[in-house]
């Protein structure tokens, strides 16, 4: 211990973990979405059709919430066929898969099961049925991308980030 009374307090600090993980760009992030979001209209958009949801539409009558809950179930089915298997294998949905990044847990693992259908993906799904509000927090989820850490509100929730997947 140092006899000066003025000098800084001298301790052992405990480095910041360097993880040689890279975040994921706002760019790669945005088309994995669009990409994901594509595959499951490819599927939905003419079940809406068939089922003449277009057909209210068109003359200015909203689908029940029945309806939309029923296509929005079917999307998420979707998603789960599609990508369930990558996301619990890989942390990747197909298009996280075509953009090189993944989806990890803060420790830089992959999260498991509960963390990504119930803390990530239900965050998507349960208030994006919600007239207005939904789309509204929808929105404001994905601003948080915006932030130093690049992460969403679900990501928050789910204790989640998305990197580059190492080569």
């Amino acid at each position: 211990m140092s006899n000066e009374n003025y000098a800084a307090p001298q301790s052992q600090l405990v480095a910041e973990t360097d993880s040689s993980e890279q975040l994921a760009s706002r760019w790669s992030r945005l088309l994995a979405a669009l990409l994901d979001g594509l595959i499951i209209m490819i599927v939905t958009l003419p079940v809406m059709y068939f089922t003449g949801g277009f057909d209210g539409i068109t003359n200015g009558i909203e689908p029940s919430v029945t309806y939309n809950l029923v296509i929005g179930a079917l999307g998420l089915a979707i998603f789960i066929l599609v990508n369930g298997k990558l996301l619990i294998s890989n942390g990747q949905t197909l298009g996280k898969k075509v953009l090189g990044i993944k989806i990890v847990d803060l420790n830089g693992d992959l999260p498991g099961l509960k963390q990504h259908l119930l803390k990530r993906y239900a965050v998507y799904f349960i208030p994006g049925q919600i007239p207005i509000a939904g789309q509204l927090f929808s929105f404001i989820n994905i601003l948080f991308i915006f932030g130093k850490q690049k992460r969403c509100i679900h990501d928050y929730l789910a204790g989640t980030k998305v990197v580059v997947k190492a080569k």
